[in-house]
């Protein structure tokens, strides 16, 4: 009987204790740092499926696109430009997402996201298209290209916006309670 009492009493020192690894809470991560880490996991993930698009010739853009302007050497039409690319694109990306949530992350649609994606697309491939001496006019590409970048733009724009749109309006309703 003695021993379940002394046992008892150390699970309640235990359970106060703040220097036990179980007791300690992580610290949440702030709005802002959660739209940086969308931003540059989505550009990240999304250039990685570009990529793997263009290996499987679905089409004829792919991420090393992005160093195409700065003259570098060869080494950037090789696997590593297109690695380097796709971090390029990731930190890029942080800004798309800082836009996004500066400017969307109150509505709660997925269609928002659906057109920010489309707008991005059109932003690269219609606007920037004269600072890319490698990309063709959008009249010029493939079918293929062209209906899959749009695809993963707007698959983009879905994952980032939809990601944003969702932590602000949850963080809104905690609070709200």
């Amino acid at each position: 009987m003695a021993d379940n009492k002394n046992q008892n009493d150390e699970q309640k020192k235990d359970k106060d204790n703040p220097n036990l690894e179980q007791n300690k809470r992580e610290k949440p991560v702030s709005q802002l740092g959660k739209v940086i880490s969308t931003g540059f996991i989505g550009g990240v993930f999304w250039s990685f499926l570009a990529y793997l698009s263009s290996l499987v010739n679905f089409t004829e853009v792919s991420p090393n696109l992005i160093l195409q302007p700065i003259a570098l050497g060869d080494w950037k039409n090789g696997t590593l430009g297109e690695f380097i690319s796709i971090v390029l694109i990731g930190l890029l990306s942080i800004g798309v997402a800082l836009a996004y949530y500066a400017i969307l992350k109150r509505f709660k649609s997925m269609w928002i996201g659906i057109i920010y994606g489309a707008a991005l697309w059109g932003l690269v491939f219609f606007i920037l298209n004269p600072i890319f001496p490698n990309l063709q006019t959008v009249f010029e590409l493939s079918r293929a290209t062209i209906v899959t970048t749009i695809c993963l733009y707007i698959l983009y724009g879905v994952f980032v916006g939809y990601s944003i749109s969702f932590d602000y309006n949850e963080l809104n309703t905690n609070n709200e309670n």
